[in-house]
């Protein structure tokens, strides 16, 4: 099998009411960790990556290893790229492989949004890429971009309604109170905004900010409405740790396949725990 576009799957956790969780790597071993624990779980997931990893690792080389992975596993597998601004970018990351793209145009007007996401839209159609759009300002930190909480603000339903209806986009991700980053007190998600942008709307949602929300917080938003959950600072946080920890308890040690195999292991637990949170295990025959 090789990759997918994300829009069946997404449409199908919506109606079935299951999030598909969508998780940004940074190196060969985060995307193969997450793939092992898909294929244990039977469960479909999106490989994830950010801007800055496009330029630092190349759209052609990330877009190649997730094929090889995909080719390989029994299970359905997309690559995203999340949160990209440049229109250039996206179109060479969709001729790279890319299955699915991510224009963020929500720092600008309502109306470039619309005109900047549509074109987007017009040119994954050809390719049958997805095409992700966000709709509010999500706070936080990711990657290389920032949102103070004061420009931070959340999406209207009734904006969402028009926003889909003018471009044609796939997959909205409305800001609903999540934020990028890791939490410094409990999340304030608004669930009834969640609910009511799902009712106006018929394309999957995207919930922003999935790192570090407890879990019964997060089995709500998916309950609300949301059907895929980002989850990028908890995933390289653990890899992180984890090689650390390492070289601590081993100070001489300087074969990278040693520290980068209990680092791989435990970005694996952590996907196979948000897998079977988000209710995707044994979900990957649904959509053979």
């Amino acid at each position: 099998m090789g990759l997918v576009s994300s829009t069946p799957m997404l449409r199908k956790a919506r109606s079935g009411k299951f999030g598909i969780v969508a998780f940004n790597v940074h190196t060969l071993e985060m995307l193969q960790a997450v793939v092992e624990a898909a294929e244990e779980c039977e469960a479909p997931v999106i490989i994830q990556t950010s801007v800055g990893t496009v330029k630092h690792l190349g759209g052609e080389y990330l877009a190649a290893a997730a094929r090889t992975a995909a080719r390989k596993a029994g299970v359905p597998i997309a690559l995203h790229l999340d949160h990209c601004t440049d229109y250039g970018l996206i179109l060479k990351c969709m001729r790279d492989g890319y299955t699915s793209v991510m224009i963020d145009a929500s720092m600008h007007p309502f109306r470039t949004n619309v005109e900047m996401t549509k074109k987007v839209v017009e040119a994954a159609r050809a390719l049958g890429v997805n095409v992700e759009a966000e709709l509010g300002r999500v706070g936080g930190v990711e990657d290389e971009m920032a949102v103070d909480e004061a420009e931070a603000f959340l999406a209207d339903p009734e904006e969402c309604r028009r926003f889909v209806e003018l471009t044609g986009v796939d997959t909205l991700a409305p800001a609903v109170g999540t934020q990028h980053g890791l939490y410094k007190g409990e999340p304030r998600i608004d669930f009834d905004r969640i609910r009511r942008i799902a009712e106006a709307v018929e394309a999957p949602l995207v919930l922003h900010g999935g790192s570090g929300i407890p879990d019964a917080m997060l089995r709500r938003c998916i309950e609300s409405g949301m059907a895929k959950i980002n989850v990028a600072t908890e995933l390289k946080n653990r890899f992180t740790s984890a090689i650390l920890e390492y070289l601590t308890a081993h100070p001489g040690e300087t074969d990278p396949r040693k520290y980068m195999t209990p680092a791989k292991e435990a970005v694996k637990q952590l996907a196979i725990a948000k897998i079977r949170l988000s209710g995707s295990a044994n979900r990957a025959k649904d959509l053979a």
